[in-house]
């Protein structure tokens, strides 16, 4: 899975507003929409990025949190769309969250997306959602 790397692409995904959570996790996704990523992405990337505040906990929990949703990811990407951005965003309550816990959420979490997204007719893809 690619990763979002700049503060623009993150606020691109989180000002479209279409999100899923679950106890200890908030899940931010944006279908792409090619013209505001030309030729810098392969329409059929899906990329990451994480956002885990400092009241998560402090840097060694903030890492391990990151590290976990980074593997989860992996493990899910498939269940996603192409063309599809995601900001997973932990909650204070994931740091103290079992792998097994944030195992299941993530999977919930990208099976819902996928559903909207599919269920949607194209509306989440044209950005017309909501």
């Amino acid at each position: 899975m690619e990763r979002l790397k700049s503060h623009s692409e993150f606020v691109a995904v989180l000002k479209r507003r279409h999100k899923v959570s679950r106890n200890d996790i908030v899940v931010h996704y944006l279908v792409r929409d090619d013209s505001y990523t030309k030729g810098v992405v392969a329409p059929e990337d899906r990329r990451l990025g994480l956002a885990v505040s400092k009241s998560v906990g402090h840097a060694v929990t903030r890492n391990t949190v990151k590290r976990r949703f980074r593997v989860l990811a992996a493990k899910y990407e498939d269940h996603l769309p192409v063309g599809v951005d995601v900001v997973v965003r932990a909650k204070p309550s994931a740091a103290q969250a079992s792998f097994q816990s944030l195992d299941g959420q993530m999977a919930a979490c990208f099976a819902s997306i996928a559903n909207r997204i599919d269920g949607a007719g194209g509306a989440d893809r044209a950005g017309q959602g909501r």
